[in-house]
C-alpha cells in the first residue's frame, strides 16, 4: 500500500490531495446514487440555514451553513462540491435575497467547499487540519478572494462610497471570529461524523480530535498573522488608493468646483466660467496631514456649451463640473490646457499649496 493511503473502515483514506488516485475517487462520487442524493440533502440544509447564525457577540454571529458546508465536502469530496456550492449560491439568493445578485460571490462558496474537501474528504480529520481548513477559509477565501468581489459588486451597484466601511467590518469579522469557529467546527465534526460513517456516507476518521496545548498555539499564530497581514494591506491600500474613485456624485461636483476656484483664482489666463478642473486622483499616507491632488485642467468651448444651452440642454456647465476623469477626457467640449498638484490639509480642507503647469501646444493668448 502506498505511504499516501491506509484504510479506515474498509475505505482508502488519503494522507494528501496530491494523487491521481484521490482524484478519481472524488470524481467516481458521481456514479454513486446515494451519495449524489446525501448531497442534495446537504445543499437544502445549506440553502435552509444560511439566515441562521449563532450569536458571538454585538454584531457578531456565525453562519450555521458552515458547518454543513465542511461536513458535505468531507462526504462527497472537492469534484461535487462545486456543483454543490454553486447550486446552493444560487438558490440561496433566490430564496434569502440580500441586495442585489453578484454571480462572481459564487467563486467564494466554490473555493470554500473545495478547502474544506481537500482538508477532510478520505483523510484521518485531526484538530491541526480542522485548524488549518478554517484558517484557509477565512483569510484566504473571506479575505483575500472576497475582498476585490466585494470591491466590484459596489461598484456594480453603484456604492463604491460604502465599501471601505463595510470591508472593514467584514475583514475584522473573519479574523476575530476564526479561533472560535475552528474551535466550534471540531467539536461538530467529533459529534457528527461517527454516526454517519455507519450509514456509509462519510469515509474519513475522527480520532483524537481534540485541542493540545499546541493547537492553541497554531490558533494564537494563525490569528496574530492574519492581524498583522490585514493591518499591512489596509495601510498599503490606504497610502496608494485614490480616494475619488469613491466619491458621490455631489461629492465629486463640489470638489471638481472648489479646485476650479482654487485654479482661476492662481492665473490671469482664463476666467473661472472659462475652466472646468477635474480630480483625477486623490492619495494621502497613513498618519500624513495633507491630501494630495491630481487635476486634470480643461477650457470650455463655451460656444458649442451655448448651443447646446438654447437647444434646451440645461446646464452644461455644471455637468461637465461634475465629471469623473474618463468622462472629462471624452467630452468633445472640454479642450485639456494643464494640469496642477493641489496639496490641502485633510481634516479642515484648509489650501496649502498649488502647482499648475500648462501645456505647451496650448495656446493662452
Amino acid at each position: 500500500m502506498s505511504e499516501s493511503t491506509k484504510k479506515f473502515s474498509g475505505a482508502t483514506l488519503y494522507k494528501t490531495p496530491f494523487s491521481r488516485a484521490y482524484w478519481a475517487q472524488a470524481a467516481s462520487e458521481f456514479k454513486d446514487l446515494k451519495m449524489l442524493l446525501f448531497a442534495a440533502l446537504m445543499i437544502a440544509l445549506r440553502v435552509a440555514l444560511k439566515p441562521v447564525g449563532i450569536p458571538i457577540a454585538a454584531d457578531l454571529r456565525i453562519n450555521a451553513g458552515f458547518f454543513v458546508n465542511a461536513f458535505g465536502a468531507a462526504a462527497f469530496g472537492p469534484v461535487v462540491a462545486i456543483p454543490a456550492a454553486a447550486i446552493s449560491d444560487l438558490l440561496g439568493c433566490i430564496l434569502f435575497p440580500q441586495g442585489v445578485y453578484y454571480p462572481p460571490f459564487m467563486l467564494t462558496e466554490i473555493a470554500g467547499s473545495v478547502i474544506f474537501a481537500l482538508f477532510f474528504y478520505r483523510a484521518e480529520i485531526t484538530p491541526l487540519r480542522v485548524i488549518l481548513a478554517r484558517f484557509c477559509v477565512n483569510f484566504f477565501v473571506n479575505i483575500l478572494l472576497q475582498t476585490p468581489l466585494m470591491r466590484g459588486y459596489y461598484a456594480f451597484i453603484g456604492s463604491s462610497a460604502l465599501y471601505p466601511l463595510f470591508d472593514t467590518v467584514r475583514i475584522a469579522k473573519n479574523i476575530v471570529l476564526f479561533p472560535v469557529e475552528a474551535v466550534l467546527l471540531m467539536l461538530f465534526l467529533r459529534a457528527v461524523v461517527p454516526p454517519v460513517q455507519k450509514l456509509g456516507y462519510i469515509h474519513s476518521g475522527v480520532g483524537g480530535l481534540s485541542l493540545t496545548k499546541s493547537h492553541i498555539i497554531l490558533l494564537a499564530v494563525l490569528f496574530l498573522f492574519s492581524v498583522g497581514a490585514t493591518t499591512a494591506y489596509a495601510i498599503y491600500d490606504y497610502n496608494h488608493k485614490s480616494f475619488s474613485a469613491s466619491y458621490t456624485a455631489q461629492e465629486r461636483l463640489t470638489r471638481n468646483t472648489e479646485m476650479n476656484a482654487w485654479v482661476a483664482s492662481q492665473t490671469d489666463i482664463y476666467s473661472e466660467e472659462e475652466l472646468v478642473t477635474i480630480i483625477e486622483s486623490a492619495r494621502s499616507k497613513v498618519g500624513a496631514k495633507e491630501m494630495t491632488y491630481e487635476l486634470a485642467i480643461y477650457r470650455v468651448k463655451l460656444d458649442m456649451i451655448e448651443e447646446k444651452a438654447e437647444a434646451g440642454a440645461g446646464d452644461q456647465l455644471t455637468v461637465l463640473r461634475g465629471y469623473s476623469k474618463s468622462k472629462a477626457a471624452k467630452d468633445t467640449l472640454l479642450e485639456r490646457v494643464g494640469t496642477a498638484v493641489a496639496v490641502t490639509d485633510k481634516k479642515t480642507g484648509e489650501h496649502i499649496s498649488l502647482d499648475i503647469r500648462w501645456e505647451e501646444n496650448t495656446n493662452h493668448e
